[in-house]
């Protein structure tokens, strides 16, 4: 699919409707997503959203009437995700549900079915402007519970905690679930009045990928929109910091049986900046692939650590390296990690390592298309872009890039970060 087949249009302000038509495939996706600035006081009440809306509705109050209800739409389903794209916490709800070229008693399926995403949207199950009792106390237990479940996936724990630390005076340091303590002070008229705001002052996508009678969708959602008083759309902006000015180290101690070593580092490129393509190429070159730098020589060669590979959010415009170590081995990892940097500053890389490279991360993108989820993904991420670029777009771009650009682009990054997640007395343990 080329970009130049999507349909994208303003519905309201600060409200933007896309639809990528698919033939492929038998059913069709609807995504409504709201978008916020990361704020401490807003995030806890913001993710007890996406469950008390998917939940239950005035229209179908109990998950049991909703379940009935999606299995007369021929099975369809509805889901939620909460997420964040740069400095910006994302709630999204999202139905899939047969073409209604299949559905043969039903050719208004997929229109049926936004209508029921509709009222879980717009029609909540509230009174006296303040969500159930009974619905806030469970989405509250399963917001902790998510909430102190992270400290149980250490890799998970050690890069959230090097994000905190690099990121401690920006946004993008923010869990997206809030503090256990923020989400226990929630109440029902708090998770009321963030409801109320997202749907006045967020930015919103709304996004059908599929084939679907678009006019009807649009229509709806025009209508409902018309509603409500869209005012002050909140600026979703994320803060880039070019360079690091100074290496923050930070070591804590906790049970694990083994170190985690999680390195953060400023790339100064971030979208829509023109090198991010760029960087995504030297990003997979250095640790994004089993045939990258960090995986075939910190790990496979030297053994230094169990894992070791890179990734690169270039919505922030900030790489991670991520090692699970033995103690002993932590200072050899980080030396050998920034030399393999190193290496691809002063390229020190074959033609046939970047080729086999970029046609790895061709196929990775390429992969995009073989999912609704996955497209929407690729899509909503583009919400801020002035140009809509479709996966054959941006392999395009890859195909493209040049072994002087990767040598530019890498000669760019700074270390900002290194944060230690060790082993209690390992060395005496062993």
């Amino acid at each position: 699919m080329n970009s130049n087949q999507i349909i994208r249009e303003s519905l309201s302000q600060g409200v933007n409707f896309t639809y990528i038509p698919d033939s492929k495939f038998k059913t069709t996706l609807i995504s409504f997503s709201m978008f916020t600035p990361l704020c401490e006081k807003d995030v806890s009440k913001n993710a007890l959203l996406p469950g008390l809306l998917s939940h239950s509705c005035k229209k179908y109050p109990t998950l049991n009437s909703i379940s009935t209800k999606l299995e007369e739409l021929y099975g369809a389903s509805v889901f939620t995700s909460l997420s964040k794209l740069g400095e910006s916490q994302v709630v999204s709800l999202y139905a899939v549900g047969l073409n209604s070229a299949f559905a043969h008693e039903n050719s208004n399926n997929i229109v049926d079915l936004n209508s029921l995403l509709c009222e879980m949207l717009f029609n909540p199950s509230v009174e006296e402007e303040s969500f159930k009792l009974e619905n806030v106390n469970q989405e509250k237990r399963q917001l902790i519970e998510d909430i102190e479940s992270e400290i149980n996936d250490k890799k998970a724990y050690a890069r959230r905690r090097c994000e905190e630390v690099m990121c401690e005076n920006e946004s993008f340091g923010i869990s997206i679930h809030g503090t256990v303590e923020g989400a226990k002070k929630l109440d029902g008229q708090e998770a009321y009045k963030a409801w109320k705001k997202l749907l006045s002052s967020s930015h919103i996508e709304i996004m059908v990928i599929g084939t679907a009678a678009c006019s009807k969708i649009v229509s709806e959602f025009k209508n409902r929109l018309s509603k409500i008083k869209r005012e002050n759309i909140t600026s979703c902006n994320t803060q880039i910091i070019k360079k690091a000015e100074e290496i923050k180290e930070i070591e804590e101690n906790m049970e694990v049986s083994q170190s985690k070593l999680v390195m953060g580092l400023r790339t100064e490129i971030a979208a829509p900046h023109s090198d991010t393509t760029a960087l995504l190429v030297m990003n997979a070159l250095f640790g994004g692939t089993a045939q990258s730098k960090l995986f075939l020589n910190v790990r496979e060669k030297l053994s230094l650590c169990y894992y070791c590979s890179s990734r690169y959010n270039k919505h922030k415009g900030v790489m991670f390296i991520e090692s699970g170590v033995e103690k002993d081995n932590v200072e050899k990892a980080k030396k050998e990690i920034m030399q393999q940097l190193k290496e691809i500053k002063i390229g020190n890389f074959t033609d046939l390592e970047l080729e086999e490279t970029k046609l790895f991360l061709s196929q990775g993108v390429k992969s995009t298309n073989d999912s609704l989820s996955a497209l929407n993904s690729w899509y909503v991420s583009q919400a801020f872009s002035e140009e809509i670029k479709s996966p054959r777009d941006i392999i395009e771009e890859i195909n493209n890039i040049k072994r002087e650009k990767v040598i530019e682009v890498a000669n760019k990054i700074t270390l900002d970060t290194v944060y230690l997640l060790s082993a209690k007395n390992q060395k005496e343990e062993a």
